[in-house]
């Protein structure tokens, strides 16, 4: 059990993105240590469908819950190693301006955003009227691109570092990743792109409010504390 411990002590004392990381490691794990054993019952079951968010309404009134859980979700091991790793270092310039409990709830705001979008773009497009009953969001790229978009807006002219480019500012990078969201709308992942695009509009809504002195995370992160001392004092 010591290896454990070694989790459990790293994600108490650990900062918001590694507990953030470890969360959507826990559930990627968890269910797909589930979906094996119902493979291996013999009785196969998409369980993800229960908490991806569905583009329909009439499906998604069925399941409310998804337009949270949808966000702690993932696919498969490429797709959870890029989005936590964005995470990790998009994360850590955002903490150089913000605080923790604002990163967690630009997360979630990020997250609603996104799943918001692609729900309105499902419904109002007529492109997407024969697959909207059938459609499902998931994943954490929304909540991630919003941190990215509001360390892009905060601080525009910091530059990083990219493999085989060299020193980017941030504007830029924001730019041609919005400008590569639109434009694959029409080509691959259109649900994912709109999401996308919603978490951008969440991290520059959050970065041009908050320089006014309007914190719109704090309904997000107060909410994170309440369940957190929930689960504190039932371990007590």
């Amino acid at each position: 059990m010591e290896i454990w411990n070694d989790i459990n002590s790293s994600f108490r004392k650990g900062s918001v993105i590694t507990r953030l990381i470890y969360l959507n490691l826990a559930v990627f794990l968890l269910f797909r240590i589930i979906e094996v054993l119902f493979f291996l019952s013999g009785n196969p079951t998409d369980l993800l469908q229960w908490f991806e968010l569905p583009a329909s309404p009439a499906t998604w009134i069925r399941r409310p819950w998804s337009i949270l859980t949808y966000m702690f979700l993932h696919h498969g091991f490429l797709h959870i190693l890029f989005n936590l790793l964005t995470l990790y270092w998009f994360g850590r310039i955002f903490m150089d301006y913000y605080s923790g409990s604002q990163l967690v709830g630009l997360y979630l705001l990020g997250g609603l955003a996104g799943g918001l979008a692609y729900m309105a773009a499902y419904n109002l497009f007529p492109v997407f009227e024969p697959v909207v009953s059938i459609s499902y969001l998931l994943g954490a790229s929304a909540s991630i691109v919003a941190i990215l978009v509001a360390s892009a807006f905060r601080d525009p002219l910091r530059e990083i570092r990219l493999f085989l480019i060299g020193l980017v500012q941030l504007r830029y990078l924001a730019l041609f990743m919005i400008i590569l969201y639109i434009i694959a709308i029409s080509v691959s992942n259109a649900g994912g792109n709109l999401a996308h695009l919603g978490g951008a509009v969440a991290g520059w809504f959050f970065v041009k409010l908050e320089a006014k002195g309007r914190d719109v995370t704090v309904p997000f992160s107060a909410a994170v504390s309440r369940i957190a001392q929930l689960f504190k004092s039932r371990s007590r």
